[in-house]
C-alpha cells in the first residue's frame, strides 16, 4: 500500500494480482466490510484500487470472485472471530 495525505485521510493503494476477467473488490473495516462497494480495475496482471482512508489501523480483505481472500502482500493479519484471518492496514 502506498499514500498521499488527503485532509484528514491518505490515499491508500490496495492491489492483489488475480485471474484477468475476475470479479475483484476490497471490503473492511472502512467500509463496514461491504463486498461489493470498491470494485477493482485489472491492469498489467493486477487488479487495484486506491481509497482514502482515515488516519488508524483498518482490517480488509480481498473478495475474488465471491471468495474472501487476504492480501498475500500484506505483512500483517489478525484473527477476525470467524476462523480465518484479516489483512491490517495502518494509515498514519
Amino acid at each position: 500500500m502506498t499514500g498521499l495525505l488527503l485532509g484528514d485521510a491518505k490515499r491508500t493503494k490496495f492491489q492483489i494480482q488475480a485471474e484477468g476477467g475476475s470479479e475483484v473488490f476490497v471490503a473492511g473495516t472502512f467500509n463496514g466490510w461491504n463486498p461489493r462497494e470498491y470494485k477493482m480495475r485489472y491492469k498489467d496482471g493486477k487488479y487495484s484500487i486506491t481509497i482514502a482512508l482515515p488516519k488508524g489501523r483498518h482490517e480488509y480483505k480481498f473478495v475474488v470472485d465471491e471468495v474472501w481472500c487476504v492480501d498475500p502482500g500484506c505483512a500483517e493479519w489478525s484473527p477476525n472471530g470467524l476462523g480465518s484471518l484479516n489483512s491490517i492496514v495502518t494509515v498514519s
